[in-house]
């Protein structure tokens, strides 16, 4: 078996996240490192979702990406380039290293008890990416649990949107278990062409509990020293609110609540303008422009499949 885990790679870039991975808006400077750890956990994570490798095979795949990128081995480009590049700025591999945790438990686990099991995997998936960003510009661990709060808000948005497609691929359901069974639903539930009233009460009340953590979270771009991280990273929370209302009203077995691309654009640049409106006007509200947080008509139409 060829140990080069980038051979499984799904075709998915970085232009095809919900949320900016170093846009034009972080400085050109700092977005090397962050494009090579996101092309190393790009890689990870479509080996832990590979629908038709065999477990041990994943997890093969995972140590020689791990071996790569401490220079036990050359196997995995990726993760060379990515050792070089924390070389280069004296930073850790440990952010990396917890993301393959992560992936190696997707890999063996496929169900969550409640929200603490949830979170406690986004400890692992979600969280060292902020903190990687964060030690790339240099800012404080100051600034951590803020950015703990947002990293796990985008990575259960992903959870609940990607649902449907998780349970019929791979068989494999973040929704908490006790959240399901206390909206008397389970988890065949999501093999459905809509959701039941008991499975969509579940999934709106974890859309809620979604956007009290956001909130939580939500001053972390004015804890950012770097004003261009902190615009980025306003974008980030402004989509995050906009995602967060879709799953609050919608149906993700049925309807859409993802933007396209120009949406994300469109909502990344509101957020942009608003982050830059409150390093200049601190303490004062933003103007909320005639539309800026509506769905179009044509979107509220879009199913998915």
């Amino acid at each position: 078996m060829s140990l080069d885990a980038a051979q499984h790679r799904s075709g998915k870039g970085s232009g095809d996240e919900n949320f900016p991975v170093a846009s034009w808006v972080v400085a050109k400077p700092h977005r090397r490192p962050i494009l090579s750890f996101y092309e190393f956990v790009r890689i990870a994570d479509d080996i832990a979702d590979h629908a038709t490798l065999p477990p041990d095979q994943k997890l093969a795949l995972l140590d020689s990406l791990e071996g790569s990128l401490l220079g036990h081995n050359t196997d995995n480009p990726a993760g060379v380039t990515l050792r070089a590049a924390l070389a280069e700025r004296d930073l850790t591999p440990q952010h990396a290293q917890d993301l393959l945790r992560a992936f190696r438990q997707d890999v063996t686990k496929l169900r969550y008890k409640d929200w603490d099991d949830l979170i406690d995997y986004c400890r692992y998936s979600a969280m060292p990416v902020g903190r990687f960003v964060l030690d790339v510009h240099g800012e404080s661990r100051a600034t951590w649990p803020a950015s703990d709060n947002v990293c796990a808000v985008l990575q259960i948005i992903n959870h609940i949107q990607d649902c449907v497609k998780d349970y019929r691929s791979i068989d494999r359901v973040y929704i908490p278990l006790d959240a399901l069974k206390a909206a008397d639903s389970g988890v065949e539930a999501l093999d459905a062409a809509r959701s039941t009233p008991q499975l969509l009460a579940c999934l709106h009340g974890l859309a809620d509990r979604t956007g009290s953590m956001l909130e939580e979270g939500a001053q972390l771009p004015v804890q950012i020293r770097d004003t261009r991280l902190s615009l980025e990273i306003a974008a980030i929370v402004t989509l995050a609110r906009h995602f967060v209302g879709l799953l609050r009203t919608r149906d993700p077995l049925s309807e859409n609540v993802r933007l396209g691309k120009l949406g994300v654009a469109g909502v990344g640049l509101y957020g942009v303008a608003k982050g830059l409106f409150g390093r200049v006007f601190p303490g004062r509200p933003a103007p909320v422009p005639g539309g800026a947080n509506r769905t179009s008509v044509d979107e509220r139409r879009q199913h998915t499949s």
